[in-house]
């Protein structure tokens, strides 16, 4: 595994009574900040921390580590958002056992958080599943299931996960010969996509989608309008009133009523493009915007 998910996993293993966490293998370091400072993966620094050796592959299809693998006499592999592949020869050696945050076959692919709440779901998951040679293909071992709150983000979503598989993981491996292990369906299969900047722009046109991308992309890449007014606090009014999109309907002291094609947003804080964050009464002052005029 690379990042936080899959370090609150490692540090529970580590601290689990009858383990030995006997390698990690994560990404190599990469540059982070404006200054480009080589940085290491969360993993790579807990494993280091605990004396346990740290294997940081720029490719397992490239690189062959079967043999140091096999020469650890694994009795399972732990994956949890390593970002590569794993090659069959690597599966083979011993159980691969993946936590991923959906209920599976829903949202196989990079982004399945992120999806959930564009899709406004009323739950998600964990579901850990025996690997194989597709992506988020494997027989599913058990599912832990995780009611949304309607108004969670995506970063709080994530914690909630992170801690629901960091329990289940010592769980599934202390009782793994006692689960029934199941084949997806895969004829209900969904995909998600690695998320990217350009999908945080938004139009007024649906209050409820706006609402939902806005869950899904904070912190990254957050939503913005076509100008690239960004907007850092918002929350969904109405879902099903018409309006001509971008109209300020109402003026409160502290946010302000949007209307969309479909439903409203109330808006409490925005960002210029190369200004501060500053809440919206502020920008509208700046802006010289009042009733009826329209935020773009």
């Amino acid at each position: 595994g690379t990042p936080d998910y899959a370090d609150e996993i490692l540090k529970k293993l580590i601290a689990e009574d009858g383990m030995e966490v006997v390698a990690v293998f994560t990404q190599p370091d990469k540059p982070v900040g404006r200054k480009k400072v080589m940085t290491p993966p969360p993993v790579k620094v807990t494993a280091q921390a605990n004396g346990i050796k740290v294997y940081q592959p720029i490719s397992l299809k490239k690189e062959d580590h079967t043999a140091a693998i096999k020469a650890l006499e694994p009795d399972f592999i732990i994956v949890a958002a390593f970002g590569q592949i794993l090659p069959k020869e690597i599966l083979d050696i011993a159980p691969c056992i993946n936590l991923h945050a959906s209920i599976l076959p829903a949202y196989r692919g990079a982004s399945p958080i992120q999806q959930s709440l564009l899709n406004g779901d009323a739950k998600t998951g964990v579901t850990a599943m025996l690997m194989d040679v597709g992506m988020d293909t494997g027989d599913i071992i058990t599912v832990k299931e995780f009611d949304i709150p309607q108004d969670m983000l995506a970063f709080e979503l994530f914690d909630a996960l992170t801690n629901v598989a960091a329990r289940m993981t010592p769980e599934v491996i202390k009782n793994y010969q006692s689960f029934q292990i199941v084949p997806q369906d895969d004829a209900q299969a969904t995909y998600c996509k690695k998320i990217s900047k350009s999908d945080g722009e938004v139009i007024f046109d649906d209050a409820q989608g706006v609402y939902n991308r806005y869950r899904a992309f904070t912190p990254w890449p957050g939503i913005y309008l076509p100008g690239g007014l960004k907007l850092k606090k918002i929350a969904l009014k109405s879902s099903d009133t018409e309006h001509n999109p971008g109209e300020i309907l109402a003026i409160a002291d502290d946010h302000i009523e949007v209307g969309c094609a479909k439903g409203s947003l109330e808006i409490y804080a925005v960002q210029p493009p190369s200004k501060k964050e500053m809440d919206i009464k502020s920008y509208i002052n700046g802006q010289r915007l009042n009733l009826a005029d329209t935020l773009a």
